[in-house]
């Protein structure tokens, strides 16, 4: 494996998990609960609407929430880790390729 992969991996992994409060907090899913007139408070208003007047357990409103109020369990900061490094990766892989290896490969292609 390329090391700028393994670089782009890691560095994607670790950015979810450490952005993803600082994001939850910018929606405004804070510990001191849903922010008035945020994102959150439309999807809050929205589910509740949805489902008679209550936001249901489980649902995205409430996990969310959750989160930004006790933080991110073990399994989704596992979650988002592994989904920042799949981006990481992509972008990798989409974005990686340097000059010279971009080269090697139309030299290698006019070869044939």
């Amino acid at each position: 494996m390329n090391p700028r992969t393994i670089i782009a991996v890691g560095a994607g992994a670790v950015g979810a998990v450490a952005l993803a409060p600082a994001a939850l907090g910018a929606a405004g899913f804070t510990s001191a609960g849903i922010a008035a007139g945020s994102i959150a408070a439309k999807m809050m208003s929205a589910a509740a609407i949805a489902n008679g007047g209550g936001v249901a357990a489980g649902s995205m409103v409430a996990v969310l929430q959750s989160a930004g109020a006790a933080g991110l369990s073990t399994t989704a900061t596992a979650v988002v880790g592994s989904v920042g490094g799949a981006v990481g990766w992509l972008g990798s892989y989409l974005f990686g390729k340097s000059k010279k290896e971009d080269k090697d490969e139309e030299d290698e292609n006019e070869s044939l």
